[in-house]
């Protein structure tokens, strides 16, 4: 049996940064990967404005992905592809991890493990659509993975349900390869992706968006051959005798996303009922496994891969320095009634990490926002925004106070202003 320090599962962006992080501070580090090659999701992402905040330039998917590759390489960081966990156990402070692959099986011992795992997208079955299962209906991601890395158009007359930053993106690509995009459908009564997505993949090609509209019926038998398109109401159900006909041969699902996050079940870890990401403290380990971390779209779903990779180098850093003889004294964090999450929720006051990121997330538009954080009854952080949106993830950077002890509060609070 072969034993690291750390065991990183997951070679997309935030795995590979994990992996380069951990390996610069000395820990003997292995890379698990259920696919043939490195890169993730990025692979199939053609399109750039990757990179922009970590970089300082625009990049495709496999250009920003090829930079971290090249130096997991340069570092010969192992690596384990097309290889899966099938089981992991703890045992005397350490994990032992068993994979399945070509070769057989292996079983791994280590001191600390990284889940970068990632996230899946949300299929018609999970959103309850109608209809019978006629061939033509894709979700996002499997659209863009035939049409950018197979060279496969999947139809010619789309419907796309869901106003997500992957369906925005496939509605320009599909309309690029000269199919006809019919219309973006959104149930909100807002956009759920990037307002920048919406002017250059929607407006920049004519393609109409649709608010407070769903899919209610997809009509065909061995091929789609047209949607039910159906107003709803604020509570995002349809109204009746709002339903039109719109004839199509493909629709496309860019739904949502879910953390993939069956290894962190498994292991026990206590989870965030928002994010549906472990509870992790700033140095993204787990509040109540010590010695598992998490990094990444596993962790929560994030706007940009430039974050993913921030996330994977907080948590390979932290598996890295993890030591079973470490205390720890965690505070968890009042988050307040109008943020939908906050990453990481505790605080371990005996960590040496005291310069500490914050992901957020608001519940609802907010405009003239401020948002300001507590330390006891002192203020310690303030910051105004025009305008705050639920699909737009924000990260915040602050310095914890020294004298920081399980005794005090920290508190976070958004001030709403009128929206």
């Amino acid at each position: 049996m072969k034993n690291y320090d750390v065991v990183v599962i997951g070679a997309g962006p935030a795995g590979l940064a994990a992996a380069i992080t951990s390996n610069e501070h000395g820990s003997k580090t292995l890379v698990i990967e259920r696919e043939d090659r490195p890169g993730g999701i990025l692979k199939q992402c053609i399109h750039d404005g990757f990179g922009v905040v970590k970089f300082g330039q625009k990049l495709s998917g496999p250009e920003y992905a090829y930079k971290f590759i090249k130096e997991v390489e340069e570092k010969n960081v192992e690596m384990r592809f097309s290889s899966f966990v099938t089981e992991i156990r703890k045992s005397d402070g350490r994990f032992e991890l068993k994979l399945v692959n070509s070769g057989g099986m292996e079983r791994v011992e280590t001191k600390s493990i990284v889940l970068a795992t990632g996230c899946r997208e949300r299929t018609a079955k999970q959103i309850f659509i109608h209809g019978s299962r006629p061939a033509g209906v894709y979700t996002a991601g499997t659209a863009q993975y035939f049409t950018n890395i197979m060279g496969y158009l999947p139809g010619k007359k789309y419907v796309i349900l869901g106003s997500g930053d992957i369906g925005l993106i496939m509605a320009r690509r599909l309309t690029l390869e000269g199919a006809e995009v019919l219309g973006v459908y959104e149930a909100k009564p807002e956009l759920s992706g990037l307002k920048r997505n919406l002017a250059q993949c929607l407006e920049d090609y004519s393609i109409p968006l649709y608010l407070s509209h769903t899919i209610t019926r997809i009509i065909g038998d061995d091929r789609v051959n047209a949607v039910e398109i159906s107003e709803v109401d604020k509570n995002m159900k349809p109204i009746k005798g709002t339903g039109k006909i719109v004839k199509c041969d493909t629709v496309i699902l860019s739904v949502g996303l879910i953390p993939e996050n069956e290894m962190a079940e498994s292991l026990g870890l206590k989870m965030d009922s928002s994010t549906k990401g472990p509870l992790v403290n700033q140095d993204l380990m787990s509040v109540n496994v010590g010695g598992v971390f998490s990094c990444g779209n596993s962790l929560h779903v994030n706007d940009l891969v430039d974050y993913v990779s921030e996330s994977g180098e907080i948590a390979g850093l932290g598996a890295a320095k993890y030591s079973l003889e470490k205390k720890t004294h965690l505070i968890t964090l009042d988050k307040g009634k109008n943020l939908l999450y906050l990453v990481p929720q505790e605080i371990n006051v005996e960590s040496e990490n005291k310069k500490v990121i914050f992901y957020f997330r608001v519940r609802a538009t907010m405009k003239n926002a401020e948002f300001v954080i507590k330390f006891g009854n002192h203020e310690i952080f303030k910051r105004s925004y025009l305008y705050l949106r639920p699909p737009e993830m924000k990260r915040i950077i602050i310095d914890l106070p020294s004298n920081l002890t399980d005794n005090f509060e920290l508190s976070f609070e958004i001030h709403r202003g009128k929206v």
